[in-house]
């Protein structure tokens, strides 16, 4: 299999550091086994492309992943769950819905302005989050009753793990903690389907917004030396 690196840029968390970053052959269509080999290897997927971290001089990226079997949720997560009692987890598979992309926009302009995806059209939104090859669900968390549209957490499934490829949801509504809430109800969906693991994506040390992610106990973070086991 080969890697194609990519040039340098500015790292978008460390500001003062160059990135750059590894792409697997995107003339290769992946299986699900190969996507969660390369998951286990400090991958991630964007789009239709596989990628990890190769910045020179800096290993401080590293994937995070929970033991879903092993998950104990910890005081502050019963006290989430307990707080949004009135939310429901609906997959609604892999499709499109206008509605997914209104909140989108809503969320990236209020959390990310000039990220870079927050003038995202319909087209490019769908391109960020989906690909041809992968299993991919949209779990919506709906208000029960009013059954207004709260989040969505786009999640791959491989067979053997889940994977966290991006989490959106009404940005005004900070008191509910719905990041928090959409790890959670993907934890409880990945052990009823016996699956291993749930990753979470990238954690840096220092970096406040990364910080709720080594929150969840027992995790496993990949460092130089191999995973890590936590709490």
């Amino acid at each position: 299999m080969r890697l194609f690196g990519t040039g340098y840029r500015p790292c978008p968390y460390l500001h003062d550091r160059p990135s750059q970053f590894d792409f697997v052959d995107p003339r290769l269509t992946p299986t699900a086994e190969l996507y969660d080999a390369l998951l286990a290897q400090g991958f991630r997927r964007g789009g239709e492309h596989l990628y990890r971290n190769a910045c020179p001089g800096c290993q401080l990226c590293q994937s995070i992943r929970i033991p879903v079997a092993r998950f104990q949720p910890r005081r502050r997560h019963r006290r989430c769950r307990r707080d949004n009692a009135d939310v429901y987890l609906r997959d609604v598979g892999f499709r499109y819905s206008a509605e997914h992309f209104v909140l989108y926009s809503r969320y990236v302009s209020a959390r990310h302005p000039g990220g870079g995806m927050d003038d995202a059209d319909a087209d490019l939104y769908w391109q960020y989050l989906t690909s041809e090859w992968c299993p991919t669900a949209f779990l919506e968390m709906r208000q029960t009753g009013s059954d207004q549209l709260l989040g969505v957490a786009v999640t791959d499934d491989t067979g053997a793990a889940f994977s966290a490829v991006y989490t959106f949801y009404e940005p005004e509504l900070t008191h509910r903690g719905l990041g928090t809430l959409a790890i959670l109800l993907q934890i409880e969906k990945a052990r009823r389907r016996q699956r291993d693991w749930l990753y979470l994506g990238y954690w840096i040390a220092g970096c406040p917004g990364m910080d709720y992610k080594t929150g969840f106990h027992p995790h496993e973070r990949l460092s130089p030396q191999g995973w890590i086991a936590e709490g």
